[in-house]
């Protein structure tokens, strides 16, 4: 019974993880150019969980190194961790020009207009949204890399 708190955290830092990701994926299949309003609003949404999902991610898995698992000290000894920690933060970088343009929207869909999208973020946000895609591979296969004995 000594392990319910933990794999309690554990499943919900995998289920954030999950969010992050399908979230991630859900944004790169929806933005085109032309979007229509409806399309623009679940974009608005769909990264607005993102962010949440991050921050709580951050949250648990800040948790789980300090009070679960091999304990911090093993965590930063870690080249996987590390190499987590830096994806995680590249991602965290790609993803703030992707946003920071959905939120820029908020006044035109608020007041059910269809926001434009421009030629370059028609070409640039797709592309930042597979980076981030990659990052969290990269994720994925450090923190596997962690859980090996």
């Amino acid at each position: 019974m000594d392990d319910v708190p933990a794999i309690l955290m554990a499943t919900l830092h995998h289920l954030l993880a999950f969010t992050v990701f399908a979230s991630l994926l859900f944004e790169h299949l929806l933005f085109r150019k032309g979007l229509t309003l409806a399309d623009a609003k679940r974009l608005q949404a769909t990264d607005t969980m993102y962010g949440l999902a991050v921050v709580g991610l951050i949250a648990v898995g800040l948790v789980r190194v300090y009070f679960f698992g091999k304990g911090s000290a093993a965590y930063f000894a870690s080249a996987a961790f590390w190499t987590k920690m830096i994806a995680f933060g590249l991602v965290g970088v790609l993803s703030a020009y992707p946003t920071v343009r959905f939120l820029s929207w908020m006044k035109l869909t608020n007041a059910g207009q269809t926001p434009e999208v421009t030629e370059l973020d028609a070409k640039l946000i797709p592309w930042l949204l597979r980076a981030e895609l990659v990052g969290i591979v990269v994720i994925v296969v450090s923190a596997v890399t962690m859980a090996q004995p």
